[in-house]
């Protein structure tokens, strides 16, 4: 079968086989010799009508959340994690992608709070990230970023950006102007129903117990050619209790973390979720009933932990467009934007000073 190829607004129009670059890439150097959208990154538009590129996004991430040389410019704020993927077979049924057959695959990723402030204090509320790459060094990959939200709160990329500017705290309060954000929530009602549904689920104590879903759509490709629409998510295995009663101090949720993967692993399933020909597959704001089908395609296991530094996690990008063959993107316009943006902060904080890492995990007391 032809591997598939994806006109990307705003790169000329080229035809680029994203697999193929990815392949030769990762032949050069593994996991981080490759990323994708930072080749293929050249300045495009994200928004309609050339009203955003990612150089917007990130002034707007700028103007938000103020300067901070060498951190990403969302989600600032991570530790470094590995581990593997065991794959029970269920998911080959599906997927031609190899990391679907029965076997294990190993697993690097970061664990993050968004926003842009790398010292900003952990809150219970803050909302938490979990970006992975599945594969091995050299060869074919998959990258996921994943939030601990049942839905995305946008479903476009001006949307996403009119929410960051309307959330800019103000000097005296340190919150967002409340009559900006109520003509934000105007104009963008579905960002109001999402957020209602957020707020039907409260986060759970900490990383280690919270699931994390993919929130956009794609679509498995089996063997045979069939497409299937998905989203996938981690739902956590129960950990063992925490060695403190009570999450405390500026980083209590990555410490918490931290004594977790020192005392032993933390598990989560990947489901993947089969969509109906009714589901949304472009709208990140609406969820998918209940009653679809789920499948249990394996364990993730996380059983190492560190901190951010040159080589590790911290210089990889969790571009969702990283696909294997046999994982093909949806329509979502979020995905394209999403993966100009992550490659635009990417080539301005690998050309600043990197500043210390706002979680060092040798400090943590167990």
């Amino acid at each position: 079968m032809r591997r598939p190829r994806f006109r990307t607004p705003g790169w000329g129009g080229a035809l680029i086989d994203r697999r193929a670059a990815l392949l030769g890439l990762a032949a050069v150097g593994g996991f981080l010799a490759v990323d994708i959208g930072a080749v293929l990154y050249a300045g495009g538009w994200v928004g309609g009508g050339g009203r955003l590129t990612p150089q917007t996004f990130l002034d707007g991430f700028q103007q938000v959340n103020g300067t901070h040389p060498g951190f990403r410019k969302n989600h600032a704020k991570g530790v470094v994690v590995a581990g593997h993927f065991d794959s029970n077979g269920s998911g080959a049924e599906l997927t031609r992608a190899a990391i679907f057959q029965t076997g294990r695959t190993p697993v690097v990723g970061r664990f993050s709070l968004a926003g842009g402030n790398p010292n900003v204090s952990d809150a219970t509320a803050a909302v938490r990230g979990l970006g992975l790459a599945f594969g091995f060094p050299g060869g074919e990959q998959w990258r996921v970023a994943m939030l601990n939200l049942p839905v995305f709160l946008d479903n476009s990329p001006q949307g996403f950006f009119d929410r960051l500017l309307a959330s800019k705290p103000l000097p005296d309060t340190g919150k967002p102007d409340p009559s900006a954000m109520t003509r934000f929530l105007a104009a963008h009602p579905e960002t109001a129903r999402a957020m209602a549904l957020a707020k039907q689920q409260p986060p759970t104590r900490g990383f280690s117990d919270s699931c994390y879903r993919g929130l956009n759509a794609f679509y498995f490709v089996s063997a045979s050619g069939a497409r299937t629409p998905v989203r996938w998510a981690l739902a956590p295995v129960p950990p063992a209790p925490s060695a403190v009663a009570a999450l405390s101090g500026p980083n209590g949720l990555f410490d918490d973390l931290v004594r977790h993967l020192r005392s032993g692993r933390l598990q989560w399933k990947l489901l993947v979720t089969i969509g109906a020909p009714s589901d949304p597959v472009s709208d990140a704001t609406i969820a998918w009933p209940d009653d679809r089908r789920v499948v249990d395609t394996g364990t993730v296991t996380l059983d190492s932990v560190n901190t951010e530094r040159a080589g590790n996690a911290r210089d990889l990008n969790f571009d969702p467009l990283v696909l294997p063959d046999g994982i093909e993107p949806s329509a979502d316009p979020l995905l394209s934007a999403r993966s100009a943006v992550y490659a635009a902060s990417f080539r301005r904080r690998s050309g600043e000073p990197a500043g210390a890492p706002a979680v060092d995990v040798d400090e943590v007391s167990l």
